[in-house]
């Protein structure tokens, strides 16, 4: 199936266009995504690897879930449609906590280029890795880590971890993250 994106202007508006995914990563237009970190009770955070066969960062340890908005979604329905089909997660929009929007662009290969608008949210879960069944085209693997170990992997620069390009939202991670925890206590 044929997969269209609303298509953005530079500040994230919608020009009433779409196009092909693959033409829109042609091209380079802008479009919209999201990024759900899941964190659990213990304050781990969910981690994937990619599937091998993804056509940006194949194989490579994701800290967030999510994707692409479809022409006409909302944030909200792209979460809800991507958390369904990458992970047999169901979830409530009262559930979901809206971090902030980030511009973001990568050229992954010369006909590759990612101009997108990321919608960051956080989702926290008491499910266990043994509840999520993950879709094996995406995702090839899925595990929580603590998050000190993220952040010392983070610091470590551990290259099968997908920071390229993701170090805005790394940063904004670990900042909300260092508060919540810290409230936590």
């Amino acid at each position: 199936m044929e997969e269209y994106f609303d298509i953005l202007d530079e500040n994230g508006k919608k020009t009433g266009k779409t196009k092909l995914r693959k033409e829109v990563h042609k091209d380079g237009d802008w479009h919209k995504a999201v990024h759900v970190w899941i964190i659990n009770d213990k304050n781990e955070i969910l981690l994937q690897r990619r599937s091998k066969t993804k056509d940006s960062n194949p194989n490579k340890i994701s800290i967030f879930n999510g994707g692409h908005l479809s022409a006409g979604d909302t944030s909200i329905d792209g979460v809800k449609r991507e958390l369904k089909e990458e992970l047999n997660l169901a979830v409530e929009e009262k559930n979901l906590k809206f971090i902030k929007t980030i511009k973001r662009s990568a050229k992954y290969t010369p006909t590759y280029k990612n101009n997108e608008f990321d919608d960051l949210y956080i989702l926290k879960v008491k499910e266990k890795i043994s509840d999520m069944v993950y879709q094996k085209e995406e995702i090839s693997e899925i595990f929580f880590v603590p998050y000190n170990k993220l952040k010392e992997m983070v610091k470590k620069k551990e290259p099968d971890l997908l920071i390229d390009t993701f170090e805005e939202e790394i940063e904004t991670l670990f900042s909300y993250l260092d508060k919540e925890i810290k409230n936590d206590r």
